[in-house]
């Protein structure tokens, strides 16, 4: 895989070179149009499933484009739009001909816009909002008509100001509900303190759009484009560019999540192991954050609408110093969480283990967050040499069946997947790797020594992606796992490369051009079918609390298709374990497990409050409400406080490093109470105590037999 990528990227050096992109003579906006030339024509020839640049692209393009920069539809008029479609088929022609009128038009009435809202947002915050009328906000935006004029349209923004204002004021009458002041302040001054906050709250947001430039605006633009193609490939601007370089690096700091911006929402799509986020334990994956208060600010900023950098730059900070975001939970419920920012550990991104000890047997757990591997030198620390390592210190604690989990796990590098895979059987083919110019090529495990030969359990969810699933998936072919977790996994079958575009430019006069980040290959399991779309299906299915929420590649716009190739030729595993009878008997404990039953009621209640759109703007209303949603989540309480009668706990090496190391012991306890809750990780004990008896059986059926 690694020779065909080396052959495109030699192909289409050699391709673009020659081509006169330097040599061309733009009149006006002179970069950007060299950009558009050089993306569109990189995506024709390097991307695995290049679209037509045609009417109907065109179409998606301005759908996306237009939502993006005005998702909640508070800037625009419907005569905007009337007028901006008159382009709707017309961008495949601008970006085959190099011209921009169509971004210059749509970007200068979004300034003007801007600018009226900016005019008239104070003026409806002056006066006291009334919150005994009864009216409602709907926030389904995809829905909501554009405003027919500017009247409707300033209506729509003081709906906005009030609900921000509302959510505001109800906490600060809750605040003064609990406060021991003798003084109690009025509802007429709480009322004005919650504006106050609102406004605040906007002007900083105006304040960092009008930090925007032009380019900025473009990049929004240009990525409408490129990922018409697919979701995942992606325009870096040279700012963004930057990011991604300190990401791949892993040298991160901050509160230690990873952020993603939807719509004007900024929510939480990764929480990094040992970081002060995960530390904290208050924020989970799918959270919403809406406004960030540094230590030494009275008030917050609200960041719903504002750009992701700009939120980034406000939630980052100095080791040390305090941050309190206000959250919105997965179940609708708001809370405000202080975090001290410190640097991110990359240690609890890396492999680690446990041992567990169950009706007089012993069993291991490996734990893999992802796929690492040094960029520069594979032979340094990676996730198969850890993973490696950890199996044979578990082997000699006397470990009789190996849970690793892959759950959360986004992927990361093919050969380590190969070379993982490789320890569980004796050779073969791990995973069918497609490119568009080169064909197919397999990856396989061709060391016939095999490292673990006994009860393997996989656990996965729907956050298990990519590299991940092409593990799952491999040892689900070769009959060599048993596979518990989601219905699905997250459905990522395809490969990125991140190509420098300054690199194919002679005498680039325009400075700094970005990256694009294109999907390149596709990869298929061992039985020829793709990961895409699909994942992997587990053998024994388990509810979670992301059942019921639109979470995976099939719920992004434009995934590449489901295909299948060939089958490799492999083997499967012709171990004396009887999967049939074991799954057959974890599904029965599951289908009468209290704890997943309340779980999967858990998690409809929160898909259901995810659909709620209309909100009372009227406070006994709203009040009602919100109280209900939290007397509902308590329900949901006991869901965190259950517990196993499983203790696991830290292999001997790890046990000395304790002795000096404090941090570590701390994380490995907060680890091992986690794992004592956890009833997946429960079930997968079973699971595994039952291919060992079974195994037993068997093996003692064919002894009597020869």
């Amino acid at each position: 895989m690694k020779r065909n990528y080396k052959i495109l990227i030699i192909g289409l050096v050699f391709a673009i070179a020659s081509c006169s992109f330097t040599t061309k003579n733009f009149e006006n906006d002179n970069k950007d149009k060299l950009l558009i030339d050089l993306i569109s024509y990189v995506l024709s020839k390097a991307h695995y499933d290049a679209k037509d640049i045609d009417d109907n692209f065109s179409k998606a393009v301005f759908n996306d484009y237009i939502n993006a920069l005005d998702p909640l539809k508070r800037y625009f008029l419907a005569s905007d739009i009337e007028e901006f479609k008159a382009y709707e088929d017309q961008i495949d022609d601008q970006v085959n001909n190099l011209e921009v009128s169509f971004f210059s038009l749509t970007h200068e009435r979004l300034v003007e816009r801007m600018k009226d809202a900016k005019a008239f947002y104070p003026e409806l915050l002056e006066k006291p909002f009334n919150f005994n009328e009864d009216e409602t906000i709907n926030t389904d935006y995809d829905n909501l008509p554009y405003a027919t004029n500017k009247e409707e349209l300033k209506d729509r923004w003081r709906k906005q100001l009030k609900f921000s204002t509302l959510s505001t004021y109800l906490e600060k009458q809750e605040d003064q509900e609990r406060s021991e002041d003798e003084v109690a302040k009025t509802d007429e001054e709480l009322e004005v303190e919650a504006r106050e906050v609102t406004r605040t709250s906007y002007q900083e947001y105006f304040d960092f759009n009008d930090d925007l430039e032009r380019k900025d605006w473009f990049s929004i633009y240009i990525n409408a484009i490129v990922e018409e193609f697919d979701p995942h490939s992606f325009y870096f601007a040279p700012s963004d560019k930057d990011r991604f370089d300190i990401q791949m690096s892993g040298k991160l700091e901050g509160i230690g999540a990873r952020l993603q911006r939807k719509s004007d929402n900024i929510k939480i799509v990764e929480i990094i192991s040992g970081g002060p986020a995960w530390r904290g334990e208050e924020i989970e994956v799918g959270d919403q954050i809406l406004k960030v208060k540094q230590e030494d600010e009275k008030e917050p900023v609200s960041i719903v609408g504002m750009r992701l950098d700009d939120a980034v730059s406000l939630i980052k900070g100095p080791k040390g110093t305090k941050v309190v975001l206000t959250v919105k939970k997965v179940d609708g419920t708001i809370e405000d969480i202080a975090i001290i920012r410190d640097v991110v550990e990359l240690e609890e991104t890396y492999a680690k283990s446990a041992i567990v000890d169950k009706d007089e047997q012993r069993f291991g757990v490996i734990n893999l967050p992802k796929f690492y591997f040094d960029m520069q030198n594979y032979k340094e620390r990676n996730a198969a040499k850890d993973v490696k390592e950890e199996i044979i210190r578990l082997k000699k604690e006397g470990m009789e069946g190996l849970v690793l989990d892959l759950r959360n796990n986004g992927g990361g590098s093919l050969q380590t997947v190969v070379d993982i895979a490789g320890m569980f059987i004796e050779e073969g083919p791990v995973v069918q790797v497609k490119t568009k110019e080169a064909g197919k090529e397999v990856l396989k495990d061709k060391d016939k020594s095999i490292l673990w030969d006994g009860p393997l359990v996989i656990l996965v969810n729907e956050l298990s992606a990519s590299a991940s699933e092409i593990l799952a998936a491999a040892m689900q072919d070769y009959k060599r796992a048993i596979i518990i977790g989601s219905k699905q996994t997250y459905g990522k079958g395809t490969v990125q490369n991140v190509m420098d575009l300054n690199r194919w430019l002679r005498q680039n006069e325009y400075g700094d051009m970005g990256a694009l980040k294109v999907t390149t290959q596709k990869f298929y399991r061992v039985n020829g079918g793709s990961t895409q779309l699909e994942g992997v299906k587990s053998d024994v299915v388990v509810v979670d609390r992301y059942s019921f929420i639109d979470i995976g590649e099939k719920d992004l716009e434009n995934p590449l298709p489901w295909d299948k190739i060939d089958s490799a030729d492999y083997t499967p595993w012709e171990g004396y374990i009887d999967f049939e009878e074991t799954i057959s008997s974890s599904k029965a404990r599951m289908a009468a497990n209290e704890q997943l039953k309340l779980i999967e009621e858990n998690a409809k209640w929160v898909s259901a409050q995810r659909e709620d759109n209309e909100f009372s703007l009227n406070y006994s209303t709203y009040k009602a409400e919100v109280e209900k949603d939290e007397a509902e989540a308590k329900k949901y309480d006991a869901i965190s406080k259950y517990k196993s009668d499983l203790t696991y706990k830290s292999l001997p090496y790890e046990e000395e490093l304790f002795v000096n190391d404090t941090i570590l012991k701390e994380k490995r306890s907060r680890w091992h109470e986690n794992l004592s809750k956890d009833v997946y990780m429960e079930e997968a004990i079973s699971v595994l105590k039952d291919l060992k008896l079974n195994n037993i059986k068997r093996s003692k059926v064919a002894n009597i037999k020869n």
